[in-house]
């Protein structure tokens, strides 16, 4: 009944042009926020008739990855060039992704306050939120989320930290965009561009790192470098394998990052590294290749999931196991994580395969449904907002 009205209010407003603005960490620069930006473009796309612009690092990127018609240089404009692109709106999505952190929550959700003085709506699009441990932050995140219309948090985790932060209001907790993601096609001979191909017909296991920095203070390189270094030596030997790392951030620092546990390695000359650059869809495809994963990176492991493909994780953040609640993948946390221990994970992992593999399909279309919700609660708004508008100028 529910899904039926929705789509009676969406065929309804199909016929109105909706000027949506989405900002967040957007501009090419992560495979992980690209795959959300895409995801929710194409919800929006497929239910109303819309004019998008996105506040991107890199507009032209963003233009040409997705086909918006506007993307402004968002980093680069001040406070009053700015104010315009967001007065025009008639929503302001703030994410989807994991942008409430101590070191950016105040930039990320400055467009947010703008959009409150100029009378735009505006949505917390099913956030990650954390670390979010200083006081002058927590503030001025408690003062930005009391003035917006919707806060959805992609995870429970999220939820909790905000309400540890003062935030009072309702938080719905929906999932990651990224669950929506579909497949797309791959480059032809893509394996043995990459050097993959012919190899005895090994078995492929696929790796993801992940940088230290703002969003991750926690993350000692070295430790981590020689634990998987440690780990792709076992499954290389164990499981006659050839391992691949898939850089989600191949401009920032995911691809020093795994030449750095290559260099580690004992069995360095069967690691791998992707050389070329696909898009979020592309990489969705590619994991299929991959017997078994090893991962950190949330979006790499979402991907596996998406695609059966059985994992075990490094949880470095509160996101990756909120993720992993969710799936009922068990996981022991990361800084009680040794080489002993994760082999042995890994070993228990790999016997259990075939049953990962049926679980994941029983757990990820619950998670997409909660995602879909993230998407009906926009149109929810922006037909609420249709109505008073109408209403205020009946009067």
């Amino acid at each position: 009944m529910r899904r039926a009205l929705f789509l009676l209010v969406c065929f309804c407003m199909a016929k109105d042009l909706y000027r949506v603005g989405i900002t967040g960490s957007y501009g090419g620069l992560n495979l992980g926020d690209e795959a959300i930006l895409h995801s929710i473009i194409a919800q929006l796309r497929r239910d109303l008739t819309v004019e998008i612009t996105v506040f991107s690092r890199d507009p032209e990127d963003t233009k040409r990855r997705h086909g918006v018609e506007r993307a402004v240089p968002v980093r680069k404009m001040s406070r009053a060039e700015v104010a315009p692109e967001i007065e025009r709106l008639d929503v302001l999505i703030v994410g989807g992704g994991g942008i409430l952190f101590d070191a950016e929550a105040r930039i990320y959700l400055r467009e947010a306050l703008i959009a409150k003085e100029k009378g735009v709506p505006v949505m917390l699009y099913a956030v990650g939120v954390g670390p979010l441990t200083h006081a002058t932050v927590q503030a001025a995140v408690r003062e930005c989320l009391e003035q917006v219309d919707v806060i959805t948090v992609r995870e429970r985790s999220a939820q909790q930290v905000l309400e540890e932060a003062g935030v009072h209001r309702e938080i719905i907790v929906t999932a990651d965009p990224a669950l929506l993601l579909k497949p797309e096609p791959l480059p032809r001979g893509v394996l043995k561009h990459e050097g993959l191909e012919g190899r005895r017909r090994r078995r492929l296991i696929g790796m993801s790192v992940r940088e230290p920095g703002v969003a991750a203070p926690d993350i000692d390189p070295k430790e981590y470098h020689a634990l998987l270094a440690n780990a792709a030596d076992f499954m290389v030997d164990r499981y006659d394998a050839e391992v691949v790392f898939v850089p989600m951030e191949r401009s920032v620092l995911d691809t020093q990052h795994s030449h750095a546990v290559i260099a580690q390695m004992l069995r360095a000359q069967r690691a791998h590294v992707l050389k070329s650059e696909y898009t979020s869809g592309q990489l969705l495809s590619l994991m299929s290749k991959f017997s078994f994963v090893l991962g950190m990176r949330l979006h790499f492991l979402i991907f596996a999931a998406l695609r059966g493909v059985p994992f075990v994780a490094l949880p470095y953040a509160g996101k990756v196991t909120g993720l992993l609640e969710d799936l009922k993948v068990p996981t022991p946390p990361y800084k009680l994580v040794n080489p002993g221990r994760l082999i042995a994970h890994l070993d228990d992992a790999w016997d259990r395969k075939r049953q990962m593999k049926i679980n994941l399909a029983k757990a990820v279309p619950p998670l997409q449904k909660r995602a879909q919700e993230t998407h009906r609660i926009l149109v929810e708004l922006l037909t609420k907002e249709k109505l008073q508008l109408a209403s205020a100028k009946a009067a």
